[in-house]
């Protein structure tokens, strides 16, 4: 079975290109492929138009950890979407190899690999035990772009040929 068959069979839409407010200037690259490297820049969760999504703001006081883990989900298919937009077939993708996580966390929040255990769920799902492995971080920072409050980092692996 393919990723993109995951995905549809999983009800996962994969958002448009992300479309920042008129206020925010990017002068990065979202995916940037160097040989077999796949690197994405942090990406937040998007509205299927690709408009940022909510909830904004901390957690636990702005944001409940339910809703964080859904803006984690979110920002697995935005990063995945931006990954497919780059590679064109997601079935190149051998290797999920770092995933960096941050999230939007009071000062002691406890729960940030909670939250993350959220995103990492959908690159499992989507392409399976053997290429979604990864290793992770999930730190809490007191803010991020946007008042998202997830954002997250992510380098792959092309298979070769």
């Amino acid at each position: 079975m393919t990723v993109a068959e995951r995905l549809h069979d999983l009800g996962l839409i994969l958002p448009q290109q992300s479309r920042m407010p008129p206020t925010v200037v990017t002068t990065f690259r979202w995916v940037r492929l160097a040989g077999s490297r796949v690197l994405v820049s942090g990406h937040g969760a998007l509205q299927p138009d690709g408009r940022p999504a909510g909830p904004f703001g901390q957690v636990p006081g702005e944001v409940s950890l339910e809703q964080a883990q859904q803006s984690a989900q979110l920002a697995a298919l935005s990063v995945i979407a931006s990954v497919q937009r780059a590679v064109g077939d997601l079935d190149r993708i051998s290797a999920w190899l770092t995933v960096s996580g941050f999230v939007n966390a009071a000062p002691g929040y406890p729960h940030t690999t909670a939250v993350l255990n959220a995103f990492s769920e959908v690159v499992l799902d989507a392409f399976g035990p053997v290429v979604g492995e990864h290793a992770r971080t999930a730190i809490g920072v007191p803010a991020l772009p946007l008042n998202l409050p997830v954002i997250v980092a992510a380098e792959l692996e092309l298979a070769s040929g």
